[in-house]
């Protein structure tokens, strides 16, 4: 119950926050600032936390993903559709609060058919039946499709890049992740998985693996970044943002071509 109260707390601390960084009446569209654009607002703890988590990286996350990668790629693959399957429930979410129905249709086929004949998820019988994996989406992009800007940049501990709509969006996942509220809520685990070995901590095993999982699968493209960035921190900056940008921007074209359209897809990369 307190740890309820603390984050619906931070929740609405965060958004006075954003309200007051962001500097926008509702007025702005987010088609009319660069894909880039973040205010810097707090340069020098970034750059002090950026420091703390590559220097973090280097000693723990890098060495584990590449132990990691040194399994057989059966064993990896399977854990990566596994975790994948389970973050579609997050996406679902997502889907279903942004108005995009199809998407939130075919995500929850996939998980349906990929968590039974998939065997809870570590195949992927559903691309095989024409789902397409639909991409990730998350609270912060939701609010992006709303129409609220990014605000500040900055850079946290662990957690690494973000702003100040998606730092709210990390916590407005933990209200509408179902995996969230499974493994958290007692009426909910028990009544979805039954009284089984579930725990809180089953959720962090869940969010630990997939970290590793996408180190792993980014080893080279780190490397190459640090290797070929004058300011890493600018570089990793400017990637963030654009992914952000592009991701919003799809979600919303996605929206507006199921209304103008009737429900035609099209590719909007």
């Amino acid at each position: 119950m307190i740890r309820k109260i603390i984050l619906t707390t931070f929740f609405f601390l965060l958004i006075q926050t954003y309200s007051a960084m962001a500097g926008t009446t509702g007025s702005e569209d987010l088609s009319k600032k660069s894909a880039t654009s973040a205010d810097e607002c707090f340069e020098g703890f970034s750059r002090a936390m950026f420091k703390f988590n590559h220097a973090l990286d280097g000693a723990i996350f890098e060495p584990v993903a590449r132990g990691y990668r040194s399994l057989p790629v059966p064993i990896r693959k399977g854990t990566g559709n596994a975790i994948d399957n389970l973050r579609s429930l997050l996406t679902l979410s997502n889907n279903v609060l942004q108005g995009d129905f199809k998407k939130a249709g075919t995500t929850a086929a996939r998980f349906a058919v990929n968590s039974t004949v998939g065997i809870l998820g570590i195949w992927d019988p559903a691309s095989a039946l024409g789902l397409k994996d639909q991409g990730k989406e998350d609270f912060g992009q939701t609010m992006g499709v709303w129409g609220a800007e990014s605000g500040c940049y900055f850079v946290l501990p662990i957690l690494g890049p973000t702003t100040t709509r998606d730092a709210v969006g990390l916590i407005g996942n933990v209200f509408i992740d179902p995996v969230y509220q499974i493994t958290h809520n007692t009426e909910i685990r028990n009544a979805v998985v039954g009284n089984g070995n579930y725990s809180e901590h089953n959720y962090y095993y869940y969010r630990s693996a997939g970290a590793v999982d996408f180190r792993a699968k980014n080893i080279e493209s780190f490397d190459s970044l640090e290797k070929n960035s004058i300011d890493l921190y600018a570089s990793i900056k400017s990637l963030y943002l654009q992914d952000r940008a592009k991701k919003i921007k799809n979600a919303k074209s996605s929206v507006e071509t199921q209304v103008d359209s009737d429900w035609e897809e099209i590719d909007t990369d």
